[in-house]
């Protein structure tokens, strides 16, 4: 059967709303050279205390996602239209004023590079702090208190001396704690995280993920965690949505879409992710280039690059755009037949 709205988590008993639910989003930036279609349609949910991963290449619309729910777009040039009811409220018809008490608060994000997100010129603490006095309109004392101990629960040595540093004295790893506790002073409900660990190395990488898997389990807040490491997904991820040009391709829990993939895309994805152990079989990298946001393909978005695309009859995946088809909790957008999968090279 196929709907509009894809879920990615299973709804709680007696029939109540997911937590976050997100139907149609779109987001379009008018240029000089026409409108950018950056999001076309994209429809996921999540409950409390559940961890959806969004995976893609980059372009493919994770983080202008995350911008709109955030409503970093608001003010802006850009035309975002859906809807993403959060706790019942539509995000996306908040005015700025009202989600700038929201965001902060009841919604938190972790950006993919702290150091351009932290102020150069004022103080780690400062910055931390300053949260927590507007949402909770504590004192400099109050919210210097709640600052430190949040330095100290994300593992920062010495946070009342660090309080009072700036982010050129930290190290990677460091400010990336730092903007950990900055999303997480006021306790969100709702925490978005771009690419948190992509300028790291290994080690850290591993320390900040499970950073943050601990605070968000203390807190049983929903986590949007975006990032293209598939080996992540796989090991923190309850959820799994695939997004290409603005799109999600295919969507469900974490093993469904590992190990019983259903669109050639993820296919893809997984075929170029290296794996630890064995005898390394040659990668397989996806040919081609994503899709002009500018000049979107009528048919299939990944059509010119899709191996299945010269198996579906009567040029289908050229002309016609697939529906987003959802059966036992597993969704796919795509032509081909599922039993016809085994047949593409990327699948052997």
């Amino acid at each position: 059967m196929t709907h509009a709205s894809m879920e990615t988590s299973s709804r709680p008993a007696r029939g109540a709303a997911p937590f976050l639910d997100v139907r149609g989003l779109t987001v379009q930036f008018p240029t000089d050279d026409g409108v950018a279609s950056a999001v076309n349609g994209v429809d996921f949910s999540i409950e409390r205390g559940s961890i959806l991963g969004i995976v893609g290449e980059s372009g493919s619309g994770k983080s202008v996602t995350s911008q709109a729910l955030m409503g970093l777009l608001k003010g802006t040039s850009a035309k975002v239209g859906g809807q993403a009811l959060f706790d019942g409220v539509d995000l996306v018809a908040l005015s700025e004023a009202e989600m700038r008490r929201l965001r902060g608060q009841r919604i938190g994000m972790i950006f993919q590079d702290p150091l351009s997100a932290l102020h150069p010129l004022y103080t780690v603490g400062r910055q931390i702090a300053e949260a927590y006095t507007v949402h909770h309109r504590a004192t400099r004392a109050q919210a210097r208190k709640a600052a430190v101990d949040m330095l100290g629960r994300v593992g920062i040595p010495n946070p009342e001396q660090r309080f009072d540093e700036y982010p050129h004295q930290f190290s990677g790893g460091m400010r990336q704690r730092a903007m950990i506790a900055m999303a997480l002073i006021c306790e969100p409900e709702l925490l978005i995280a771009d690419e948190p660990t992509t300028a790291l190395d290994v080690t850290v990488q591993a320390q900040i993920l499970d950073l943050m898997l601990e605070l968000q389990a203390e807190t049983q807040s929903a986590l949007i965690l975006i990032t293209h490491d598939l080996g992540v997904v796989a090991e923190v991820c309850e959820n799994v949505l695939v997004m290409y040009g603005g799109q999600c391709v295919e969507a469900g829990p974490v093993d469904e879409i590992f190990y019983r993939t259903q669109h050639p895309y993820t296919l893809g994805l997984l075929s170029s992710m290296p794996t630890l152990g064995g005898r390394q079989e040659r990668l397989t990298p996806i040919p081609g280039q994503p899709p002009s946001l500018l000049d979107l393909p009528s048919g299939c978005l990944f059509s010119d690059r899709c191996p299945a695309a010269s198996l579906v009859p009567d040029r289908r995946c050229r002309t016609e755009r697939p529906l987003l088809v959802t059966e036992g909790g597993h969704s796919r957008r795509c032509h081909l037949p599922i039993d016809q999968l085994a047949t593409l090279p990327a699948s052997r």
